[in-house]
């Protein structure tokens, strides 16, 4: 629908200021071009940052911008603190969060951004590769609150929770963004 109204917008646009003669049936032609702008814009960091950046300016309270480099720890049920690094890439449409610690990396299943009682989570299910072949896979959850660390405008975000895996394991995990830069190397090996 929305394409549509775009498309007509620019039919209407090149008719009264480039093209006077251009007939509705140009609107077929124009329509496949909007799709996939609208496309390349909701789905690429290029194009969704800058947007997402405007329309955190209009409505401040809108789901963050997650895209960077994070580092934290997991604390497993037996206390053992691991140190993690994180590589978030978001976009309009998707969220992708690949944690890395010396021993494994998890790689994202699915993730759900959403608003419970005005303030951000995030519903991330992940599948953890050990660095170690022997080692099995295993699968795991957690929901993830969203905060400001400190209260000044520079103030970095954190993402913290409790993990849940399928071979009955829990424990915490909890990390810091330090950059807003999506094309660093986090992996230990």
């Amino acid at each position: 629908m929305i394409t549509t109204i775009i498309s007509i917008g620019a039919y209407e646009f090149l008719q009264s200021y480039w093209i006077n003669d251009l007939s509705i049936v140009k609107v077929v032609s124009i329509a496949p071009w909007v799709a996939f702008l609208i496309i390349i814009a909701i789905t690429t960091n290029f194009f969704a940052r800058p947007i997402w950046k405007l329309f955190k300016k209009v409505n401040p309270a809108l789901y963050p911008d997650l895209n960077g480099t994070w580092e934290g720890e997991i604390t497993t049920q037996t206390g053992l603190v691991i140190s993690v690094r994180v590589l978030i890439k978001q976009t309009l449409l998707e969220t992708q969060i690949n944690i890395h610690t010396e021993t494994s990396k998890s790689l994202t299943l699915e993730t759900t951004p959403t608003i419970e009682g005005g303030e951000p989570k995030l519903y991330y299910m992940y599948r953890s590769i050990p660095k170690d072949p022997d080692w099995s896979s295993y699968i795991g959850s957690t929901i993830f609150d969203i905060r400001k660390v400190d209260n000044d405008p520079q103030s970095a975000l954190e993402l913290s929770g409790s993990y849940f895996t399928d071979r009955k394991s829990t424990g915490r995990i909890r990390f810091k963004q330090i950059s807003t830069d999506v094309d660093q190397d986090v992996s230990f090996y």
